[in-house]
């Protein structure tokens, strides 16, 4: 429920409200705007009539109820959009932020050729994977926290921050204390242990969608990371599941447009993992941006024939270079004079 007072109620009659919320067992939640506060009354056991009740207390206007079951990250709740900062960077602002880098990180010469590049290029944040869920366990693991340290230590040389997967639980602590934004990769998005273990952690969240999961999904396992105290989350959509065998993934661009006009959140696109094929990951950017995504998250390799995960989908650092050349040309496009 959304109880909207009036916009001269007092700081008693505010509290009042939300003792009252909680004494129904609900969570009460204050969103105080230049005009008026907001109480968000959010739960699933609480007594409802007695909510709807407060129609009645003092200083209150209206009570509005949350159609959607997702209530923190409703737009009903919140019109205006959040802009997630990590360390300086602004996601969901009117700036498109590119993060970029390898799939896994390799070796320090690796990632520090990398980083260089993809900085040189105009990206605003580095990517890489330190620990890497794959398929198969003969696969590719990634080096754990020697990678945390290899990019720590780029970070600061280019000045970019870093994103970085958690796999679980026990690593939370750890990946934090190197990485700048904390990744919910695909395969943990209904992780819901690891998603509340995150949301006590102070630190931005990208959530990936799950390849075969709803958009309702998606946006519940963010409600997941709000209610539990983490209003910094930012969505990727990464391409899913299909019965389409041409390209790694389908990726849902109406996915993105959908959940910008149901969620206040920023919402990013992986179009590396949504393709599956690097001669489309220029183009499905592109794409991306037109429909109105907050970011993009690019896989960037200097020789992507020897990555050692997702090769096939990874652009070197000239590709890299001139998507981004594109991307700009797209982003200053001048407005169209109407005689």
């Amino acid at each position: 429920m959304i109880i909207n007072m009036k916009p001269e109620a007092t700081e008693e009659e505010i509290t009042h409200v939300m003792e009252r919320i909680e004494e129904c067992n609900y969570q009460a939640h204050v969103i105080r705007g230049p005009e008026r506060t907001v109480i968000r009354a959010v739960g699933t056991n609480g007594r409802r009539a007695e909510i709807e009740a407060l129609q009645a207390a003092a200083g209150v206007e209206t009570i509005v109820a949350i159609t959607h079951p997702f209530k923190l990250v409703s737009r009903q709740l919140r019109h205006t959009r959040t802009i997630v900062d990590v360390r300086g960077v602004k996601i969901g602002s009117r700036e498109i932020v590119v993060m970029a880098g390898p799939c896994s990180v390799e070796s320090r010469e690796q990632l520090m050729e990398t980083a260089n590049s993809v900085c040189r290029a105009g990206a605003h944040m580095l990517r890489g994977g330190a620990y890497k869920p794959r398929t198969s366990p003969y696969d590719f693991q990634g080096l754990g926290r020697k990678a945390l340290e290899f990019l720590k230590e780029a970070s600061i040389e280019t000045g970019l921050p870093v994103v970085t997967e958690v796999m679980s639980e026990t690593d939370v602590e750890i990946v934090a204390e190197y990485a700048d934004m904390l990744q919910i990769g695909a395969r943990n998005m209904q992780n819901f242990s690891l998603l509340r273990r995150v949301a006590a952690f102070n630190r931005p969240v990208l959530l990936k969608r799950g390849p075969s999961a709803t958009i309702k999904e998606w946006l519940l396992a963010a409600e997941y990371l709000l209610s539990g105290g983490n209003p910094n989350v930012v969505l990727c959509e990464r391409g899913i599941k299909t019965f389409e065998t041409a390209t790694r993934n389908t990726l849902d661009l109406v996915a993105v447009a959908l959940a910008k006009e149901l969620s206040h959140l920023p919402v990013i696109v992986d179009p590396s993992h949504g393709t599956g094929l690097r001669n489309l990951v220029p183009a499905a950017s592109r794409a991306a941006v037109a429909i109105g995504a907050d970011g993009l998250m690019i896989e960037v390799h200097p020789c992507p024939e020897r990555a050692l995960s997702d090769g096939a989908q990874s652009l070197d650092l000239r590709e890299f270079a001139e998507l981004m050349d594109s991307l700009a040309a797209i982003v200053r496009l001048p407005a169209l004079e109407v005689s």
